[in-house]
């Protein structure tokens, strides 16, 4: 049985194959006041074993690239198995295509990471406050609408288009903007048409913009 926990800290796991960062990474989370780092895991098969003997962490410190279990299908268990668990991407990507993978997979906030301390404790602090960290990587633009403070009914929303619905329905997947067109059987630069126009309607400045706010109003499949 789970250990209970102390509701005064904030408990954080690390999930990440090279051990020399996380060992810096342990110190200096358990550096900053009101954190503690629970355990570390290699990869997301050792987090699951370890979770078997310690309490479930609030926030799990995950990175991408990780042998046998990596940061997709761990982010993936985490959602369908310890959904109250937030995910906090650490990684060295900063390709869109990862992190709109990780923010459907379930990810409250993405780190470089070369981010300097500050950042971090703001990130752990943010997602343990707002349940979301935004950044320049997850458009900030959307902060209203990932903490909760934004629409959250469906006539919050503004009027799409039929296409304009289908291409944001593709935008939350792995597909270029040229696979999209192939798709829908249309040009590239009407795709990108209809991006742009979202852009504008959603107030968002980027792809990523767009799949946080189809994944807040459930306007894609996660």
């Amino acid at each position: 049985m789970m250990k209970s926990m102390d509701n005064t800290i904030t408990n954080i796991a690390l999930v990440d194959d090279h051990s020399l960062l996380r060992g810096t990474l342990a110190s200096l989370i358990n550096s900053f006041d009101g954190y503690t780092v629970l355990f570390e895991a290699d990869n997301g098969l050792e987090f699951i074993e370890k979770l078997k003997n310690h309490p479930r962490p609030h926030v799990v410190l995950l990175d991408i690239t990780m042998p046998e279990m990596d940061g997709y299908e761990t982010a993936t268990w985490i959602k369908k198995n310890i959904p109250s668990v937030k995910i906090l991407v650490l990684s060295m990507s900063d390709q869109e295509s990862d992190i709109i993978r990780m923010l459907r997979e379930g990810a409250r906030g993405y780190l470089l990471k070369d981010s300097k301390p500050a950042v971090l404790r703001k990130a752990l602090e943010e997602v343990r406050v707002k349940g979301f960290y935004m950044n320049e990587l997850v458009s900030n633009k959307m902060l209203n609408f990932v903490t909760g403070n934004g629409p959250h009914s469906s006539a919050d929303i503004p009027l799409l288009t039929e296409k304009e619905a289908i291409f944001l329905e593709m935008a939350c997947t792995e597909m270029t903007y040229k696979e999209i067109a192939d798709k829908m059987k249309m040009s590239q630069r009407t795709v990108e048409g209809y991006r742009d126009d979202l852009f504008k309607k959603l107030n968002v400045v980027s792809r990523v913009g767009l799949v946080v706010f189809a994944i807040r109003h459930g306007l894609c499949k996660v």
